[in-house]
């Protein structure tokens, strides 16, 4: 029986592969209009559609709003109850039906045509009303449906999911949108954060950096280090320039020289040099120079080499960035 399952798998995805690989055949002069009618609309994409046509819509217009193209989903069964008020002349319309003859879309024209709205048709028969009525039309037709039934839309619904993908990354590609503009999309998510968040939004600032001075005794440094609890201190002049750092590894390395703890002064035990950055690097870039330095925290200084901040590689962890 298990084989059987195995079987009418494979069988369906290499028919719904195939319907896909021949619809890079029929990309032509339309998808080209039909990306000029949308990229020029200075509203907001509607995309509609009924039924099975009416999920893919809705997963279309998600995947334009999030990738540079504003976008909406209007259900075509309430657009004749009111939702046609949520559309404007400033936008235009993307109308899925695998017939092209979908009562609930064909009612919509007449009232599409009077707001003279450009409209962008994908179905799976070109001679139907929706794809003559429309300024550009997106032929998605296929052979025949996975469905052994030739009843349920498989083949078809995967052929308008990936024509709709072609739509989005096409115009995506037109806008210059760029990793950053999806994360504004997108600032919730990982990548959000990882495009996003600035050292600047989770370092430790004024009264939270530990510091001494250079000549402080290595006692008190401890006794600094300590009470800001970052594992570190930095080491400055009486001008605040940033002259070395402190950490516990610091202080291993000084017990195994056999430093005297109890008599050295920071100056002896001190990083000098340390690694250095500056406010508005990315929180990821952070964590990379962490991680390829074997560091857990990052000094952040102005352009006179004051210290303003300190990250900690746990700040960028709790703020969900690796």
């Amino acid at each position: 029986m298990s084989a059987d399952y195995l079987t009418s798998a494979r069988r369906t995805i290499a028919m719904e592969s195939a319907a896909v690989a021949a619809l890079s055949e029929r990309i032509d002069d339309q998808f080209s209009t039909a990306c000029e009618l949308l990229l020029n609309c200075s509203g907001r994409v509607v995309v509609t559609g009924m039924g099975k046509s009416g999920h893919i819509a809705r997963k279309i217009a998600a995947t334009l709003a999030s990738t540079g193209t504003p976008a909406m989903f209007v259900h075509p069964g309430e657009a004749s109850h009111g939702d046609m008020g949520m559309i404007t002349s400033q936008d235009a319309v993307l109308a899925l039906s695998n017939s092209g003859s979908t009562a609930e879309v064909i009612t919509m024209l007449p009232l599409l045509k009077r707001l003279s709205v450009p409209l962008v048709s994908m179905t799976g028969n070109p001679q139907s009303e929706l794809a003559t009525a429309a300024q550009a039309h997106l032929d998605a037709s296929v052979t025949e449906e996975a469905c052994p039934l030739g009843l349920a839309p498989t083949s078809s619904t995967t052929v308008a999911l990936v024509l709709g993908d072609a739509l989005a990354i096409a115009l995506l590609e037109a806008r210059g949108f760029t990793a950053e503009d999806f994360a504004f999309s997108h600032p919730g998510g990982a990548l959000g954060r990882k495009l996003l968040l600035k050292i600047d939004d989770i370092m430790h600032t004024g009264s939270e950096i530990p510091t001494v001075q250079s000549g402080t005794p290595l006692t008190s440094a401890l006794l600094e280090m300590s009470s800001k609890a970052l594992g570190m201190t930095t080491v400055q002049n009486k001008e605040g320039t940033l002259l070395g750092l402190f950490t516990d590894g610091d202080l291993r390395r000084a017990i195994d020289q056999g430093i005297n703890i109890q008599t050295a002064t920071i100056d002896d035990a001190m990083t000098r040099n340390p690694q250095r950055v500056h406010p508005g690097m990315l929180a990821a870039e952070a964590l990379y120079i962490m991680e390829t330095r074997k560091i857990t925290a990052l000094i952040v200084v102005d352009a006179d080499d004051h210290p303003v901040g300190v990250v900690h590689l746990h700040d960028i962890l709790r703020a969900g960035v690796a």
